[in-house]
Order: structure tokens, then sequence, then C-alpha cells
């Protein structure tokens, strides 16, 4: 695919070429219908339909299918089948991205309000969650360790892997970083059982996890049955680089998100035409080993601004799941970055480090959802609820609550605020 390239003269025009790049990639409103099918069949029939739909979109399914967990056994035997040294990267992995989703779990707190009532703040994971796993390109073994560690970080009971790869790294991963069991399925039918439950799978309170267009649908069909991360699809990456940006590390970074495949979306924005024309040169036949630009499947798009400000502005509207600041007139921006999945600061910062060791999760927000989506943490796998003591505040309250009550018209509203006004009871 040739390169998109664009010229962005001030900031009010970074919008209307962020939306020309996003359009480069297709979202998922074509496969809508045939994915409500799916769901709507796995709602209806259950086991049947997934076992179906495993062997016909599957690698494995029908017969091969059985039984629908891989045995423990298997699992333990893909760990110890591991190298050493691979074992060895797994667990740094598991570790770090451990360290980081603890970060994000809150302890209960309580606050005291003016009238003497006191509310406090709890948070509580989810009973039951299951980690999507694509098995399309690639196996991904970081993928599963993103999400089951941030899940156990949590404190869910039980997390479950699904995915339709039967390699044994995948699986081996799978059991260090702890989850309760992996089924063999995939795909948008996968989603529904999982989200719905089927005689066989038991229904999950969370589903999250990247994969092609027909997984993400699913997951938007059935957010309503299942909490979901939101739209994680197909990967998309900008580097916003100056004049001092080493090129062939920005198209190494540049290549390896292309690397994802079709619908991949790799953008580069510069206020420097030569670092512009260096990074393409070296992407068009192949670097670091990758194919040559036009036989990737990715998506490109160049684009040249006059200054740093207003390349973040561009970075801001286009909002890139993964964003990379490199460069003196660049990196200082850092802090000003207010909509991205995930931000790599200088040029140490590869985009691949993240996917794999850094500690940050890779599972973001992509086709622009960095706008109101946050990565997946342990937060995604847990809710707020607040937990209210009102004591002797029932007396000043109850003037103010009975007030608005009335005012809505809600009589009965009132009348139980009225009878507490004196203390309960009275």
């Amino acid at each position: 695919m040739p390169v998109e390239r664009l010229a962005v003269d001030a900031a009010a025009d970074a919008t209307a070429a962020a939306e020309r790049i996003r359009a480069l990639v297709p979202g998922g409103g074509h496969v809508a219908e045939g994915v409500a099918t799916l769901i709507d069949d796995v709602r209806r029939r259950g086991d049947a339909a997934l076992l179906e739909h495993a062997g016909r979109f599957d690698r494995v399914g029908g017969a091969e299918l059985e039984p629908l967990v891989v045995p423990d056994a298997e699992l333990d035997g893909a760990v110890a089948a591991l190298e050493p040294e691979l074992r060895a990267a797994l667990e740094l992995a598991i570790e770090n991205v451990g360290l980081v989703a603890a970060a994000t779990v809150h302890e209960d707190r309580d606050v005291v309000l003016p009238q003497g009532q006191r509310v406090r703040v709890r948070e509580v994971p989810v009973r039951r969650a299951a980690v999507y796993v694509p098995g399309g390109r690639a196996p991904y073994p970081s993928t599963a360790i993103m999400g089951v560690v941030a899940a156990r970080a949590a404190g869910v009971d039980e997390v479950v892997v699904a995915s339709p790869s039967d390699d044994p790294v995948l699986r081996a991963a799978c059991r260090l970083a702890g989850a309760a069991r992996v089924y063999r399925f995939g795909g948008a039918h996968g989603v529904a059982a999982l989200a719905l439950g089927t005689e066989r799978v038991p229904r999950v309170d969370v589903l999250v996890g990247p994969g092609n267009l027909w997984v993400q649908e699913a997951k938007a069909q059935l957010a309503g049955e299942v909490g979901i991360d939101g739209f994680a699809g197909p990967s998309d990456l900008l580097v916003l680089a100056d004049a001092a940006a080493d090129p062939r590390l920005v198209a190494l970074d540049l290549a390896a998100q292309a690397e994802h495949g079709d619908g991949s979306l790799v953008v580069l924005v510069t206020d420097d035409p030569a670092m512009q024309d260096a990074v393409w040169a070296l992407l068009e036949p192949g670097i670091g080993g990758s194919a040559p630009l036009d036989e990737t499947g990715a998506a490109y798009a160049s684009v040249l601004v006059p200054d740093p400000e207003t390349g973040l502005a561009v970075a801001d509207a286009f909002a890139a799941e993964h964003l990379e600041l490199v460069g003196p007139t660049i990196e200082p921006l850092a802090p000003l970055v207010r909509s991205a999945g995930c931000v790599f600061v200088g040029p140490s910062g590869a985009t691949a480090f993240g996917d794999y060791v850094a500690g940050s999760n890779h599972t973001l927000p992509t086709d622009g959802a960095a706008r109101f989506a946050s990565t997946l943490s342990a937060r995604t796998f847990r809710r707020t609820m607040n937990e209210v003591h009102l004591d002797g505040a029932t007396g000043p309250l109850a003037d103010a609550g009975i007030r608005i009550a009335d005012a809505e018209g809600f009589v009965v509203h009132a009348a139980s605020m009225r009878a507490r006004q004196n203390g309960p009871g009275r």
C-alpha cells in the first residue's frame, strides 16, 4: 500500500487529518450483520452452535474441540517443555505487568460529609473474567499474560482464557500467569459463548482482549450483557519525531507495528521533510527482517507539520493506540498528551518493549478510542461500589432531599425520607 502523505499547516486542521488517516483502514460496520447472526445462534443453541461454528472458523473444531477445556496435564507439559531462557522471559513479563497492575488497585476509603454521614467508597472485583487471545497470524502468549495478570491483580475469583490457537508457548504462558482454565475456541461465536454462557461454558462478568473485527464487533454487540475493555482491534502506532531522531529507529518501530498485518495503521508525524524521506526510504524495501512496505498489508501515512505543537495536535486528534515521542523538541511535550493508549518517550522507547516486558499493558484502545478509553488494567475488572452510613445526618439531609423529591413528583421518596427526618423509626 502506498504511503498517504499529508501536510497540516495549523493545529486547527488536525482533526480533519486524523479522520483522513483513520479512513485508510476499514471499520467494523461491514461485519455487524454476520456477527449478530452468530450471537443469536449461540444464544439459542448453546454448545451445539459453539461446536458447529468452531468447526467452521477455528483452527480446531468439531471432534477436535473435545474437550472444550485444555487438560491441566497438557498445560503443565507445555510449561515443562519451555526452554529455560524463554520461561525466564515470560516470568519477567508476568512480574512486571503484575507490579504495574497492582498499582491501579485502590483500598476502600471513607468520605465523611458535612452533615455527618459517611460514604465508604469500595472497589470490588468481578467474580469471573475471560481473556480472549487471537489465533491468527501468530500465537500471542504476551496477550494472555497482559489479561490474566491484570485480572488476578484485581482479585478476580476465576480467570479463563479462550483462544483458537494450539500453540504450546501460549498454553505455557496461560499456566504461568495463573489462568484457571483454557478454552480451545475463538471467534465471534466464542465471545458469544463466554458472554452469554452455554451448557458447558459458564458466563463471565468481564471479557477482554484484542482480536479481528468479528471478535471486536461481537464484544461491542454484547457489551450490555458483559463488561468489556473496549474496542481492541487492529494495531496502530503514531511516531512524532523531529530532525534529531534516528530515522532507522523510527523506521524499525513503524515496521514492527506493521508486522501485525492487515488493518494495522502506522503513522509518522514530523516537522522535518528530510526525516520523512529518510524513514520511508528505509521502510520501502523492508527493514529489520520486515517485508517490503507494499507487501505487509498495513496502511501507512506521513504527516508533515510546521512545528512540534501542531504535531501534538495531530497526535491528540488521531488518539493513537501507541504514541512515540522522539527528539529534543518533541519529548518535553509528553505531559501535554491527552489522547493515547500508551506513550513511549525518547529514543529508547520502542513500542515493542511495551508489547512484552516493560510492565505497561499492551491491550490498549484502538481505532481512536483512546479519546475516552483506558488501557487494560486491574481496574477493568473492578467495580466501584458505595456503602452509605447516614447515622445522625438524616435531619439536614431530609430537608433538602424532600424538596428535590417533591420537585420531581416522587411523593413516596419524600415520605421515605420524612419518616426518618428525626431519626430512624420516628
